[in-house]
């Protein structure tokens, strides 16, 4: 599967962005899929996840409550709808998908499909 991803941008805090995630290849529905994020400095982290058909979630704690994950299979597309964003939230987003999952979110392995990054900051 091939997925590129688009949405990012420079927002203030507590406003809200949404990231898209467009596949295309193959279903993402047949796939665990999510959002990983690495700020400067920082590793990289799994930041919201979904299995395959949808089924189950995950978010890492410091979204809780703030973002949510979404596929629309019609279109064949992720999202991540990030609400009360907060400046901590500052990275490089990137939407990942793999047959293979590592809990609910997708292995992040170099053979895992990722699409380029798109640049979410939050200024305070």
């Amino acid at each position: 599967v091939q997925l590129q991803a688009s949405g990012g941008g420079l927002v203030q805090a507590g406003g809200s962005l949404r990231l898209s995630c467009a596949a295309s290849g193959s279903s993402l529905h047949d796939y665990y899929a999510g959002w990983f994020r690495q700020a400067p400095g920082k590793e990289r982290e799994r930041v919201s996840c979904i299995t395959k058909r949808g089924g189950l979630s995950y978010h890492i704690d410091s979204v809780v409550g703030r973002f949510t994950i979404s596929v629309d299979i019609a279109k064949n597309t992720m999202y991540l709808q990030m609400n009360n964003l907060k400046p901590e939230d500052t990275a490089v987003y990137y939407c990942v998908a793999d047959s293979v999952g590592w809990g609910r979110c997708p292995r992040g392995a170099h053979s895992s499909s990722w699409g380029q990054g798109t640049q979410v900051t939050v200024s305070s």
